[in-house]
């Protein structure tokens, strides 16, 4: 029996929701009746964003900015219910013949059908699989934060945090002639990933200092910390970092003031000021699955479940029971 469900209906699906903190399940939903200008997906793969998912999972959205979290087809409210997620690969079942049968991606949460906007869908290269496609929305925030940091050929690079973030930055740095790119993390197991991505890895006390740029991603003040000890006189650290409800506390003393460091923030809800007048935030996205072309990404894909076990997965996922970089969900065929 498919994934899908049909119940001898075309207008049901199932989605994941976060009932209340800590507790996921599956429900049946309705699926609203398709446009002339809508198109109807089955979903193929989705892909978790661990460090968002899971923040949103324990109930850890600050209430200032619940409206600010919200995605795009994210329905109900934080803590809970709600249903949440923006990495979602599919195949076009209804809609306008240039879309019918392509593989799309759409900021969608878990769920096996849907129906949205045919402006809502991105085509997927046909070179690029779909559960290397789930990466999308996240390489799109590492196409934002390098057009926020304007890295020089030759820049010594080190990218503090190796979640996916922080790995797709270090891979989109790795192309830059000449530059020297480290990924750091307290996981010594990275440093497998960081070599298929062909950059260098350190733990954070033995990472090299004297950067030019420093990327941080590893939402901890210990790592924002050791961003700013880690940049050249006159450096800047891009903090990529979405810290929720935890305080965050630096100490500015020492090299701070006296080496002129810099700290600025990057986030994807809009376009880097660099690029604003001349990329919208679909030619960012277009230009993420471009690069998605690149293999050496599928070593961000680190594990995958049914969609049926997602609640436990997330549970596993928010506990650190379930070790994974971008863990994907698979949809049977119908």
């Amino acid at each position: 029996m498919s994934e899908f469900r049909r119940h001898d209906r075309d207008d049901l699906a199932r989605a994941f929701w976060v009932q209340a903190p800590g507790r996921g399940e599956i429900r049946p939903v309705a699926l609203r009746a398709r446009g002339p200008d809508d198109v109807l997906v089955r979903a193929v793969r989705s892909g978790i964003s661990r460090g968002t998912e899971t923040l949103v999972f324990r109930g850890g959205v600050p209430r200032d900015q619940h409206a600010r979290m919200r995605a795009p087809f994210q329905e109900g409210d934080f803590p809970g219910p709600v249903k949440y997620g923006y990495l979602n690969v599919g195949a076009v079942e209804e809609g306008p013949a240039d879309l019918r049968g392509r593989t799309v991606f759409c900021f969608y949460p878990h769920q096996t059908a849907y129906v949205v906007p045919a402006g809502a869908v991105t085509l997927v290269p046909d070179d690029v699989p779909p559960a290397r496609a789930v990466l999308a929305g996240t390489v799109e925030t590492a196409v934002n934060a390098l057009w926020d940091a304007a890295p020089l050929v030759g820049d010594r690079v080190a990218v503090v945090g190796a979640g996916m973030v922080g790995c797709c930055v270090a891979r989109l740095l790795q192309r830059f002639p000449a530059t020297r790119v480290t990924l750091v993390d307290v996981d010594p197991s990275r440093a497998a990933v960081a070599a298929s991505l062909g950059v260098a890895f350190a733990m954070p006390d033995a990472a090299e200092g004297g950067c030019d740029l420093v990327v941080h991603a590893s939402a901890t003040s210990l790592g924002l910390q050791r961003s700013l000890e880690l940049l050249a006189p006159e450096g800047t650290v891009i903090d990529l970092s979405w810290y929720g409800d935890t305080a965050v506390s630096l100490s500015l003393g020492g090299a701070f003031h006296a080496g002129r460091l810099r700290l600025q923030s990057s986030q994807v809800g809009t376009v880097s000021p660099a690029r604003a007048g001349r990329r919208s935030s679909a030619d960012r996205l277009a230009i993420a699955l471009d690069l998605l072309r690149d293999p050496a990404f599928d070593a961000l894909l680190s594990g995958e479940s049914r969609f049926d076990d997602l609640p436990d997965v997330m549970a596993g996922l928010a506990s650190g029971s379930v070790p994974a970089l971008c863990h994907t969900i698979t949809y049977a065929e119908p």
